[in-house]
């Protein structure tokens, strides 16, 4: 089995977007609010916007599950106020659930979390719980910086977010760490705000006694990691420097990484420098890289390829990647497997 453990919704119908031009105009003029949480999307146009894309990438290129969530640049936390980010994140992650429900076998739900600039992660318990509890999801994705760019909040770290790393736990479900969309001009959105994220949430937790606190926390760092693997050995001598231990027993049985990395050596790098027990599969399909890569004449986020092509990978190692390691991260993937087999 190929589990693809890093997909967004990223061909939602048009009407969850004009819900949301609505939604923020009405932060300006009120009477512009929408009068409804319905969107108006009805079945067959969900079906219409996957099985031209991610059910048909997901046939062309092999892959069996994919991990589902709303589209990460949308989830803009920096936009409008809690209440705001409550009301939107509740319906993207609805629709999420819609999705699965009509492709059981095909996808299974990640929610996204009402987060805000200045508002307790406390806040997103309620969200996480439900998302869990009763859609049946089996993980979140966790904006280390609501504030789109600019980093206003503590530091993963910090006991700020502690109430939501208690709920975690408690639900046995993963977070993968991934920004939303930068307001910052400095970050180019997915070119540099999305790698900022991923290596600097890793660098939080490498000065972290975090999972002292919180033996079971894992997260899931998208991206390949962003520039942690290719700098492994400074992140390893900062450690040593710091009279931290070892990299493998300070972060490794928490943190993990995935294959989202466009190109064959990204990935011979990633297979090489990371422990193969913390690598997971993923594409991000359909996400923010698109096109054919004119080297190879294949499209960039086809990972598979990459994997595949791995040579010094023993069949054991690349069934890790593609499926065990994702079955040990996310603690309710295999209940779900279980039902999936049953369909």
């Amino acid at each position: 089995m190929i589990i693809d453990c890093h997909g967004h919704y990223t061909t939602e119908p048009n009407k969850l977007h004009a819900f949301r031009d609505r939604q923020l105009s009405a932060l300006s003029d009120p009477s512009r609010r929408p009068t409804t949480a319905d969107i108006g999307i009805t079945d067959d146009e969900i079906r219409q916007s996957l099985e031209g894309a991610q059910l048909k990438i997901q046939k062309e290129r092999g892959t069996d599950v994919t991990i589902f969530s709303p589209r990460a640049s949308g989830m803009a936390h920096h936009v409008g106020t809690a209440e705001t980010s409550r009301e939107w994140t509740r319906i993207c992650n609805d629709l999420i659930h819609r999705v699965c429900t009509l492709y059981p076998r095909n996808f299974v739900g990640v929610c996204q979390l009402p987060q805000s600039p200045g508002v307790s992660p406390a806040n997103c318990v309620e969200e996480l719980d439900r998302c869990v509890s009763e859609l049946g999801f089996i993980g979140c994705n966790l904006n280390p910086d609501p504030s789109g760019g600019h980093w206003t909040d503590p530091p993963l770290t910090d006991r700020w977010w502690y109430p939501l790393y208690e709920k975690m736990v408690e639900l046995d479900v993963p977070a993968m760490v991934h920004v939303s969309s930068s307001c910052n001009p400095n970050f180019h959105a997915v070119g540099a705000h999305y790698i900022n994220g991923d290596t600097t949430a890793f660098m939080q937790f490498l000065t972290s006694t975090l999972f002292k606190d919180f033996p079971s926390l894992k997260f899931i760092i998208p991206h390949g990691g962003g520039a942690v693997p290719y700098h492994w050995g400074r992140y390893r001598g900062l450690a040593q420097d710091m009279k931290l231990p070892p990299l493998s027993e300070h972060l490794l049985g928490n943190v993990f990484f995935d294959t989202c990395v466009y190109h064959q050596p990204g990935i011979e790098l990633l297979t090489k420098v990371i422990p193969i027990d913390n690598i997971l599969f993923a594409s991000e399909m359909v996400g923010a890289v698109r096109g054919i890569d004119p080297e190879t004449n294949h499209y960039y986020d086809d990972t598979r390829r990459y994997v595949d092509q791995v040579a010094a990978l023993s069949a054991e190692n690349r069934a890790k990647i593609f499926e065990g390691n994702a079955r040990k991260v996310y603690g309710r993937l295999n209940a779900y497997l279980d039902r999936r087999s049953r369909l």
